[in-house]
């Protein structure tokens, strides 16, 4: 096994660790906001990778909340708060029978925020850095 596929097996295994983790350490624990992602303006956003892909993936959001599945945008997941304080927020997700993620997302102001996200999607690991970016209103 090459050593790139062996660091997205041990990434995945990780994820899944760490979100297993956060919902048995938060199972009886208040519930927590994650407000920072209220912060951010609702439009359309551009998510540029910085891993060197050059992928970009543009979406109309109305909160800041829609940056947290990027792998999973149309699953229903259950999700834990694991940070939560102004400058940033971090949740782990799990998306029954398709995958999990963890996803960090930095605040630098409200049309900008850095996201680290990493997990299972489709039954591959994945793992990127990116900026997002609010470039204006969603297109009509």
């Amino acid at each position: 096994m090459d050593r790139r596929l062996r660091t997205i097996l041990r990434t995945g295994a990780i994820t899944l660790a760490l979100t297993l983790g956060c919902v048995a350490a938060n199972a009886g624990a208040q519930r927590v906001t994650a407000a920072m992602l209220d912060r951010l303006e609702p439009g359309d956003w551009e998510v540029r990778d910085r891993d060197g892909s050059g992928e970009r993936i543009r979406l109309c959001i109305d909160s800041g909340r829609r940056l947290v599945q990027i792998r999973h945008q149309n699953e229903t997941c259950r999700s834990v708060v694991a940070e939560d304080t102004p400058g940033a927020v971090t949740i782990a997700y799990s998306c029954p029978g398709n995958g999990n993620g963890r996803t960090r997302i930095r605040f630098e102001n409200p049309r900008l925020v850095q996201l680290e996200t990493q997990g299972i999607a489709s039954g591959l690991p994945f793992e990127f850095t990116a900026e997002a970016r609010r470039m204006g209103n969603c297109p009509r």
